[in-house]
């Protein structure tokens, strides 16, 4: 069986370096696109290298639900695969690794750690770091301090409904659901490769989870994925 993202992972790294131009992302008005997401720093994480030849089939097989996790750091590398796989560009056109309706991408990818809060930027794969040291503490506090939720890493999918609701009205917050679920499926295949624990949590009060986050109004939380290194 071939590795599951060889040819992927070449055509990303093209787009990274410039060989691309153009993508199918249609512009949102700018009343309906999120503000930008206030940060201290901008890191370039990598298109997932990670993941190497990782099979497809023995990562389906080994994806469970794993809640006790170690809060042992995750490496730049692991997480650059992690966001990589939900959300990463994956064609010289721009298109990503999950399908999106009408390629208008409504989703957006935070990592959540104890010292840093990090947004992901598909285009250019790389984080924009925003340093606090509280973030964590009041994300596990929105889920009620599920034991997952001390993982290192609390992986946050949020909603940008304006980007989809111009074209396809209310049946585009389907849509944006519908995406998530592919994003948070091809993170946790992702987790599984690398040899990690994760698991979903749908469960948590939107308020604090967007107040953790820094979002504006425009932007709501949707998916929260603890990942981190198995305990047993």
């Amino acid at each position: 069986m071939r590795g599951w993202r060889a040819i992927t992972l070449g055509l990303a790294a093209a787009f990274v370096l410039g060989a691309c131009t153009g993508a199918p992302e249609q512009a949102a008005s700018p009343s309906a696109e999120r503000p930008p997401w206030p940060h201290d720093a901008v890191r370039f994480l990598g298109s997932g290298e990670a993941l190497g030849e990782s099979e497809l089939l023995d990562a389906i097989s080994r994806r469970g639900s794993v809640r006790d996790l170690s809060p042992d750091p995750l490496t730049d590398a692991e997480i650059a695969a992690l966001l990589w796989s939900a959300q990463g560009v994956s064609t010289p056109g721009g298109a990503r690794t999950v399908p999106s309706a009408g390629a208008l991408y409504p989703l957006e990818m935070y990592v959540v750690t104890p010292e840093e809060v990090l947004h992901y930027v598909p285009r250019t794969s790389s984080v924009e770091v925003r340093y606090d040291d509280r973030a964590k503490e009041l994300v596990a506090d929105a889920v009620s301090g599920t034991p997952a939720s001390r993982a290192y890493a609390l992986v946050v999918i949020t909603g940008v409904p304006g980007r989809i609701t111009g074209k396809y009205a209310d049946r585009g917050i389907r849509y944006m659901w519908m995406e998530a679920g592919h994003a948070a499926q091809n993170l946790l295949l992702a987790a599984a490769a690398l040899g990690l624990g994760a698991v979903t949590i749908g469960a948590f009060d939107d308020a604090g989870m967007a107040d953790a986050l820094g979002l504006s109004d425009r932007e709501e939380p949707l998916y929260l994925i603890p990942v981190g290194r198995p305990l047993t």
